[in-house]
This record gives C-alpha cells, structure tokens and sequence, in this order.
C-alpha cells in the first residue's frame, strides 16, 4: 500500500469535505451576526431566537446548492471506489 497514495486520499476528503461544508458555515456565520446585531440593538437577549433562522437558512440552502454538494460527494465516492483496488495491495 502506498503510503502518498493514502495522504493524497486524506487530503482530497478533508478538501471535499470543506466545499461541501463551506455554504452552509458561511451562510450560519452571516445569519449569526445579523440576528446578534438584532438582538443587540433591540435588547432581546433570547438565546433560542438564533436557531429559527439558521435552520431556515439550511434548508434554502440545501435547496438551492443540493444538488451541487452531492455531486461533489458522489464524485469524490466514486474516486474511492475506483482506488479500492489499488488500496487493497
């Protein structure tokens, strides 16, 4: 077994993982600050007034940019499965 072939496989799925991830962190981050800034200016302090619009923000996500991360992840499977033989050596 190769072991460039193992890290360059660990570093494609740590990558695959970040753009998969990367709309939705990004999209939270954003959503976190404007209701902060909200709840700071208005002085709600309401610790459950956040998760709403996350989840809200995930699903508008998740159908808008679906489609896109599964593709990501399926080709990425299909890579590792490719390899298999390769890996089993």
């Amino acid at each position: 077994m190769d072991e460039l072939l193992l890290l360059d496989l660990a570093r494609e799925a740590i990558v695959t993982l970040l753009i998969a991830l990367v709309p939705f962190l990004g999209a939270m981050l954003v959503v976190g600050l404007a209701v902060s800034v909200v709840q700071a200016v208005t002085q709600i302090n309401e610790q459950s007034l956040v998760f709403i619009p996350k989840i809200l923000v995930t699903f508008l996500i998740l159908l808008i940019g679906g489609s896109w991360i599964a593709h990501q992840l399926s080709h990425f499977t299909m890579d590792v499965f490719a390899l298999l033989p390769v890996l089993r050596r």
